[in-house]
């Protein structure tokens, strides 16, 4: 009899019955996509934005409801690749959808400014693009230009819901300052597209979107996602160990989720290795067996934070990993923990919270975010 094949993943997109609950936000974004409504979806990395869209994108394609073209900016390092991402994007889950031949599909890209290089593989036919380095900026820009017009333009010729996916949208900040607003220019006039904007730098797509001095001010509903809610979440983790024939008690699975705080990539990370580790009913030794594997997988990442924030930063983290919840600010926090004046624990905080290794909570108190960075942390740096 084969071995059964552990039911938890992480690190990859959730897929099937990997995919944990969200029913709610998932039942929105395809609302928002069917409605032509811009959606930004803000959330933590590894939170599952990709996944989330993925599942959306998987049903209404499925569903003949629309057509999805997603690029991922964090896989973009000029506007050249993004030129090349955003060809294939539109090729892939658009025009090819639409005009029914690969061939015919690829003459859309005839009308742009710097035409893109055409590979055809031999054994599928399928068409890649790109588009080389060089060109004069101006060319560049008119051809990311018309990119953003055509799954507009294919839409409106054959009545079809389109909806222009932007993954870890923050990083076109990085490929030049002025591309939001040639962005935004365009995508105003397109109110039968939706643009779905994922970003995993809170603070930044913060900045876009709900700054007035920024093209994309007001421009789309916002989503925030937060942690998977313990109920649905543990339902989750009861299924996936039963149907693979191991059983674990409700009380640990309320122990894990409290250990990872209902952090989807965390939950599923610690899960996995507990699978591992059980053979037949979950014991508390499997648990701490489990943990073990995960700081030892971690180890390399958390060292390497470790090593490259500051002093300050290093206390701060310290102290909340020995006093989750507290309040740095504060005297007595401080006196506590030995940690120095409140202006350099406030900047190591603020550095902390944009890096996303720290939350902060109401009333100044704040936690260690990351995942087993407060148990590594009371292990190997205290």
């Amino acid at each position: 009899m084969p071995h059964p094949t552990n039911p938890f993943n992480f690190g990859d997109i959730a897929v099937d019955e990997g995919f944990t609950d969200r029913e709610r936000d998932l039942a929105e974004l395809e609302a928002d996509i069917r409605n032509g409504q811009n959606v930004v979806v803000f959330a933590p990395r590894r939170y599952g934005k990709s996944s989330l869209i993925w599942r959306a994108a998987q049903s209404l394609t499925a569903s003949d409801e629309a057509l999805i073209a997603q690029v991922d900016l964090m896989r973009v390092a000029t506007k050249e690749q993004l030129a090349s991402k955003l060809s294939q994007a539109i090729y892939d889950g658009v025009a090819t959808p639409l005009l029914r031949a690969r061939d015919r599909a690829a003459r859309i890209f005839e009308s742009l400014r710097v035409r893109p290089m055409v590979t055809v593989e031999p054994m599928t036919g399928n068409f890649s693009f790109s588009f080389s380095g060089g060109h004069d900026a101006g060319d560049v820009d008119a051809t990311l230009e018309r990119l953003f017009e055509l799954p507009a333009e294919l839409a409106a010729e054959r009545g079809r819901r389109v909806a222009l996916v932007f993954d870890e949208f923050q990083e076109v900040i990085a490929l030049d300052p002025r591309l939001p607003a040639l962005m935004r220019a365009v995508f105003q006039t397109q109110p039968d597209v939706a643009h779905v904007y994922l970003g995993s730098k809170r603070s930044m797509m913060r900045t876009l979107f709900n700054d007035v001095n920024e093209p994309f001010w007001r421009s789309a509903r916002q989503m925030e996602l937060g942690p998977i809610p313990a109920i649905e979440f543990g339902e989750f983790i009861s299924h996936r160990f039963e149907s693979t024939g191991k059983r674990i008690a409700a009380g640990r699975v309320d122990g894990i989720l409290a250990m990872t705080g209902c952090h989807p990539y965390g939950t599923q990370e610690l899960c996995y290795a507990l699978w591992e580790e059980t053979d037949g009913e979950v014991t508390d030794a499997a648990v701490e067996r489990a943990l073990d594997r995960v700081l030892r997988a971690e180890n390399a990442h958390f060292t390497y934070v470790w090593d490259t924030i500051p002093r300050t930063q290093r206390m701060v983290l310290q102290a909340l990993a020995v006093e989750p919840a507290g309040r740095p600010l504060s005297d007595e926090y401080r006196a506590r923990h030995g940690l120095p004046a409140p202006s350099s624990v406030q900047r190591a905080i603020g550095e902390l919270v944009d890096s996303e290794l720290v939350m902060r909570h109401g009333r100044g108190s704040y936690t260690i975010f990351e995942p087993f960075l407060a148990e590594w942390v009371r292990r190997f740096a205290a």
